[in-house]
């Protein structure tokens, strides 16, 4: 048995969290759980967004389920998974986006993986106010970072099959940060001749995708430019209530969805948990349960194929609980 943390979150993070440890007990995944509510919902309760600890269970078990946290739009708190992607140096966000056929979009062979750099970037989150009406962001980029992320798409295009790897930049204006960027991303490439490189400017990439995101295999890219492309590609295969993601280091490993809380819908039980699923098989292969994960896959393709116990946004009807069931029901 291996031992998890879990971080419940708020909003809807409590609802598809306990569907989604109904899913993996069904599929009797080899898991033991730490589980802690977390965020906003939290503070008011006890005075901390993540309990002491909670923390000391991730730094333990070195590896966190986490569900969404609110985080305040222009005011209020830090995002806490950039906070946790910093504490614990998650230096490599990597986002599948894959079509289902069972999910009818105009782009019916998606198939990309992002590769976003975690730790700064203008998400270091360092702004100064030099006067009533102007503000500095500052953005950093360092060789390090660059370097390891660059690597870490590249050995995964190895490891996996994939036949290329796009660097995204905007180094035709910010010449000397994504400029290094990309000049780092060729040094690199050149140690993987069995594996194609090329590189695009981040607002032709958008334009790319949605014209020929066919011709998309694994990207990489600095930490805004990776938020903001990963949920275009979301987009492509029918929303982020379809889009995983796990944020690895050298010694810690958090998997978590890509969409927000959801306050709006909070408690209404029709939140859709198969991005937060899809996560925890990416977990569980992650730890060598590749089996587990299969078919819990296999499972949720075969509820996406029926499509008869679709949550809303899917275009039915479905509790998030009857799509629990029914992904239970078909485990083998």
């Amino acid at each position: 048995m291996k031992t998890i943390t879990v971080f419940k979150g708020d909003g809807i993070g409590p609802e598809i969290t306990d569907a989604v440890l109904d899913i993996l007990k069904a599929a009797k995944a080899p898991l033991e759980y730490e589980i802690f509510n977390v965020g906003a919902a939290e503070y008011e309760k006890n005075g901390a967004l993540i309990p002491d600890a909670a923390f000391a269970s991730f730094e333990k078990t070195r590896i966190l389920l986490k569900s969404p946290i609110t985080t305040p739009v222009g005011k209020g708190f830090r995002s806490l998974n950039v906070t946790l992607r910093n504490k614990y140096d998650l230096y490599a966000n990597i986002r599948p986006a894959k079509s289902n056929a069972a999910v009818p979009t105009p782009f019916p062979n998606v198939d990309i993986v992002t590769f976003r750099e975690n730790t700064e970037d203008l998400y270091i989150g360092v702004e100064y106010k030099m006067n009533d009406d102007t503000v500095q962001a500052i953005k950093l980029i360092t060789r390090k970072a660059s370097e390891r992320i660059i690597r870490a798409a590249f050995d995964y295009a190895v490891a996996n099959g994939r036949k290329k790897v796009t660097c995204v930049h905007k180094a035709n204006i910010l010449k000397m940060s994504d400029g290094m960027f990309l000049d780092i991303f060729r040094e690199i490439a050149k140690e993987y001749p069995q594996i194609e490189s090329d590189d695009k400017i981040v607002d032709n990439t958008c334009m790319q995708l949605v014209m020929y995101p066919e011709n998309f295999d694994v990207m990489v890219m600095p930490n805004l430019y990776g938020d903001i492309v990963s949920d275009l590609t979301s987009g492509l295969i029918g929303g982020l209530g379809l889009l995983p993601s796990m944020n690895v280091g050298d010694d810690f490993a958090m998997f978590e969805a890509v969409h927000g809380s959801a306050p709006d819908i909070a408690g209404k039980h029709i939140a859709n948990p198969t991005a937060f699923l899809w996560s925890a098989c990416m977990m569980l292969e992650y730890i060598g349960e590749t089996d587990v994960a299969a078919n819990i896959r296999s499972a949720v393709d075969a509820v996406l194929a029926e499509n008869q116990c679709l949550t809303p946004d899917l275009g039915g009807k479905a509790t998030t609980e009857a799509y629990r069931d029914a992904v239970i029901a078909h485990l083998k």
